[in-house]
């Protein structure tokens, strides 16, 4: 430990320049932020289910300033545009979104830093496209989210229903909130976000609207995900990934709040697997956002991670850069 705070007062110290992503995707666009030097090791940052990348605001200035970090708004999220009308919002469609933002960003090699359903975009990502990914951290995420096979059917047939559903219902306005009362309402839905997190996730969350604000975030992505994978199909994934992979797992966070009692049973191979490949496992003091509200707590071990796996490399990949 005393090596990882040592790197960290070496590496992660100083002012970072920040500018603004947006990529034209088929419906509309893909927004984001952009940090550090335009010819740095290239970082890719995915936030979880509802946030948006203001989830990274804390942590990346924490992080060693050699990297460019790209922080995606997932589609539907934050600023970026919503999917057309009868789409689902699914992993497999957020690896193809990865796909086309390095495309335009000229990456053929890079890491992923996940935050929750950013980790399993990123396990999977990962998994099929193996040999553009170098390292990757999963914060609060075991990269992938298996169903038990008995229940896919159910769970997909819930989907479709509230899908159907949701386009039968009359076009109603969003509900307009001050700023204050959106602040409530985003931490009585998220009981692990401070204050101070909260304000950091609006930037991005909120729509300024006649009357007051809106929630930026698409309805759809309360819906159910139609696209399951088994616990055997996920540990088949996993095993085809190549890149260096950094669990960081807190104490009181995803699997003590939010997983369902068999997806703990599935946590335990999952975690098994990435020991069994080398990969490391390495349990925090915190929630499920400590990431957000305490970096200082995870910092120190992605930039060890960071610092070993990829910064200290010997060989250099070409097409680091992009301009934007």
């Amino acid at each position: 430990m005393i090596r990882f705070y040592k790197n960290f007062r070496n590496l992660c110290t100083g002012p970072m320049k920040q500018t603004e992503l947006s990529v034209p995707v088929p419906w509309g666009e893909i927004r984001g932020k952009i940090w550090g030097p335009e010819n740095g090791r290239p970082v890719l940052c995915l936030h979880g289910w509802a946030d948006n990348c203001g989830s990274f605001n804390t942590l990346i200035p924490l992080l060693p300033k050699e990297c460019r970090y790209v922080a995606m708004d997932l589609a539907g999220h934050g600023l970026s545009s919503h999917r057309p009308p009868g789409v689902f919002y699914t992993f497999p469609s957020y690896v193809i979104d990865i796909q086309r933002v390095v495309d335009t960003l000229r990456w053929r090699r890079f890491s992923i830093l996940g935050h929750s359903m950013g980790g399993n975009i990123a396990g999977m990502f990962s998994a099929l496209f193996p040999e553009m990914v170098d390292a990757c951290v999963m914060l609060d995420s075991y990269g992938f989210l298996p169903t038990d096979a008995k229940e896919m059917a159910k769970i997909m047939r819930q989907g479709i229903d509230d899908m159907l559903q949701f386009e039968k219902k009359p076009e109603q306005s969003k509900r307009v909130y001050t700023y204050e009362k959106a602040v409530e309402r985003l931490l009585a839905a998220n009981p692990t976000l401070t204050e101070a997190s909260a304000h950091n996730l609006l930037e991005r969350g909120l729509v300024q609207v006649e009357g007051g604000v809106v929630f930026s975030r698409d309805f759809r992505i309360n819906l159910k995900n139609i696209a399951r994978i088994s616990l055997e199909q996920s540990l088949e994934m996993l095993s085809t990934i190549q890149a260096s992979v950094l669990v960081l797992l807190a104490n009181e966070g995803f699997e003590k709040m939010f997983a369902e009692p068999d997806q703990k049973k599935f946590s335990s191979e999952l975690l098994q697997a990435y020991r069994h490949k080398n990969h490391s496992v390495v349990r925090v003091p915190g929630d499920h956002h400590v990431h957000l509200n305490n970096p200082e707590v995870v910092a120190p071990l992605v930039c060890e991670f960071l610092q070993s796996k990829v910064l200290s490399s010997t060989v250099r990949d070409d097409g680091l850069t992009a301009n934007l």
